[in-house]
C-alpha cells in the first residue's frame, strides 16, 4: 500500500499520487503513460497530472497492481473495483501485472495456447495472479528468459504442474527447473514455441519466440520511445556487453522473425518483421562501436 506520508512532493496535486520508495523500475509509467512520468531530479516516478476519464483511472489502477513497491495509491481507494490484470494485449498475450520486487519489477506475461498456457517470466505469488490463470486453463510451461526475473516461478510451477525452462547458464536462479536449453543454437520447446540464447545481460539469456511472431526478450531488448529505436541496457550488463551484441546480431540474421516485442523492462512495440529486424541490427551496428 502506498504511504501517503511519503507523498512524492513534485507530483500533481489530487487523489492520486507516487510515494518516494519508487525504485524507478518503469513498470507504472508502461501502464499509465502520460500520467506517470519519470521526474528528471530524482529518477522516481510521480503524477504528471490527476486522470480524468474512466481509461485513465484503469490505467492509475493499473501502476497501483504493477508497481512492486506498492508506491502507487490513492487517497483513500485501496482497490479497484474490478480487476485490471491481466491485461489483454491482443493475440492471446496477456501482461499478469503484480510485478516483484526479486526481478527489479520486471514484466510478466500470459500465453493463452490450447496445447497449454505459457508464463514468461514470473510475478510475484497472489491470488490476483493465480486466480485468474485457474479460469484461463492454468500453465503449461514457464519460460525463463534469465536468472533476474525468476521472482516467484517456482511457486506457480508447483501450482499447475508446469515445467519451467531455463538456460544451463542461470539454471542456479531456479533449481527446480524441469528442462534446460544448453548451448547457443536455437530450441523448439513445441511447434509455436522456440528459444534462442542470447548470452550478453546475463550468461543465460533467452529470446523466446511464440507462434513465428511474438517476441518475449526479458531484458536482452526493449524498445525506446525517445529515440524511436530499439534498445538495450548497457549500465544493466551482468555478464558481457559486447557478447550480447554478437548474441543479437546472430539472431538478427537467423531466419527468426518477430512483429510485436514484448519486454521485461521498458517498452513494449509492434512494427513489421522487416522494420524490427532492420532495428536489431541498426542496434549492433551501434552497439558495436
Amino acid at each position: 500500500m502506498a504511504r501517503l506520508g511519503d507523498r512524492h512532493p513534485e507530483g500533481t496535486a489530487g487523489d492520486w499520487f507516487v510515494d518516494t520508495h519508487c525504485f524507478d523500475c518503469d513498470a507504472a509509467r508502461n501502464v499509465a503513460p502520460g500520467l506517470i512520468v519519470r521526474n528528471p531530479a530524482d529518477g522516481v516516478s510521480l503524477f504528471a497530472r490527476q486522470p480524468e476519464t474512466p481509461e485513465e483511472v484503469e490505467m492509475a489502477w493499473r501502476a497501483v497492481m504493477v508497481c512492486p513497491t506498492r508506491s502507487v495509491g490513492h487517497v483513500t481507494l485501496k482497490r479497484p473495483e474490478s480487476a485490471v490484470f491481466p491485461e489483454d494485449l491482443g493475440d492471446g498475450v496477456f501482461r499478469l501485472g503484480h510485478n516483484s520486487k526479486d526481478s527489479f519489477g520486471a514484466h510478466s506475461y500470459l500465453v493463452q495456447r490450447d496445447p497449454g498456457n505459457l508464463m514468461i517470466d514470473a510475478p510475484r505469488w497472489t491470488r490476483d495472479v493465480y486466480e485468474p490463470l485457474d479460469e484461463m486453463g492454468g500453465l503449461a510451461h514457464i519460460l525463463l528468459s534469465h536468472s533476474d526475473d525468476v521472482a516467484d516461478a517456482d511457486r506457480y510451477a508447483e501450482r499447475y504442474g508446469a515445467r519451467v525452462w531455463i538456460h544451463e547458464d542461470d539454471k542456479t536462479a531456479a533449481p527446480y527447473a524441469s528442462d534446460i536449453l544448453v548451448g547457443r543454437e536455437s530450441t523448439e520447446i513445441r511447434n509455436d514455441v522456440v528459444a534462442f540464447p542470447v548470452p550478453g545481460h546475463t550468461k543465460g539469456s533467452v529470446l523466446y519466440l511464440v507462434d513465428g511472431h511474438l517476441l518475449f526478450s526479458g531484458d536482452s531488448l526493449s524498445w525506446s520511445p525517445e529515440h524511436e529505436n530499439l534498445m538495450a541496457f548497457r549500465r544493466a550488463c551482468w555478464y558481457s556487453w559486447d557478447e550480447q551484441m554478437l548474441s543479437l546480431g546472430r539472431f538478427a540474421r537467423s531466419d527468426l522473425r518477430f512483429d510485436r516485442l514484448f519486454c521485461g523492462h521498458g517498452w513494449n512495440h509492434d512494427a513489421s518483421a522487416a522494420e524490427l529486424n532492420a532495428h536489431v541490427l541498426h542496434l549492433v551496428r551501434r552497439g558495436s562501436s
